[in-house]
């Protein structure tokens, strides 16, 4: 019976990443079986004390590991509803993020393009899902941060649809050379929800996580 109270000693690490349900019934079969041991011991051969001891601290651990981790969520969920509170302020706002993805909103979005530096000019593409491009043009950079506004228009000159876009910038130097240069998607916040415990916010059909806020923009 010894093997059986070492095996429900060993259920308790798994419980513990498990549920407290588990944990209490294992928790109950351990001390089912040393109370039948307890009882039934041969006067010759008694139970190891020593072992008895090592499943008891092993549980008292893990029982408040489960104590812990049930209050450390807690904890975060009450701080993710506060900056969610926090976040209802800039509903309505104008904001900038670092993103790959713009969000076409009332036929307006605005990709934020860095000085000139090794880099003299900007390719930027808007594509679709697929990967298809949708629009392109080159975009010379000046001594300022300079936006790329897009009207939501396609390399036809087709209106599309408000929704999400990739978008893809590179630099070119002055005899050509594609350069790595940084940019920025800025677009009105409509939203901020908490889904599977994540928080993020919304501008238009484009989730972002709260870390992606780089500024909110003056004005409306």
């Amino acid at each position: 019976m010894s093997g059986s109270i070492a095996a429900a000693g060993a259920n308790a690490a798994t419980a513990a990443t498990g549920n407290g349900t588990r944990l209490a019934s294992d928790f109950n079969t351990f001390l089912t079986l040393l109370t039948t041991q307890l009882r039934n011991q041969s006067p010759t051969d008694p139970l190891d004390t020593n072992q008895m001891t090592n499943q008891l601290v092993q549980f008292a651990s893990v029982e408040q590991q489960i104590a812990m981790n049930r209050n450390l969520n807690q904890l975060i969920a009450l701080q993710q509803a506060a900056q969610l509170t926090a976040a209802a302020p800039l509903i309505g706002r104008r904001v900038e993020v670092d993103a790959d993805r713009v969000a076409l909103q009332e036929g307006r979005a605005e990709i934020r393009l860095p000085p000139a530096g090794s880099a003299r000019f900007a390719e930027v593409a808007v594509l679709d899902a697929g990967g298809r491009v949708l629009r392109q043009e080159v975009v010379a950079l000046g001594a300022e941060a300079r936006g790329w506004n897009w009207d939501g228009r396609d390399l036809a000159g087709r209106s599309l649809a408000d929704g999400t876009y990739r978008v893809q910038v590179t630099g070119r130097g002055a005899n050509g050379e594609a350069v790595s240069i940084p940019f920025a998607v800025r677009g009105t916040l409509t939203g901020a929800e908490r889904v599977n415990g994540q928080l993020s916010l919304r501008m238009g059909s484009l989730s972002l996580g709260f870390e992606s806020l780089r500024s909110i923009l003056p004005g409306g």
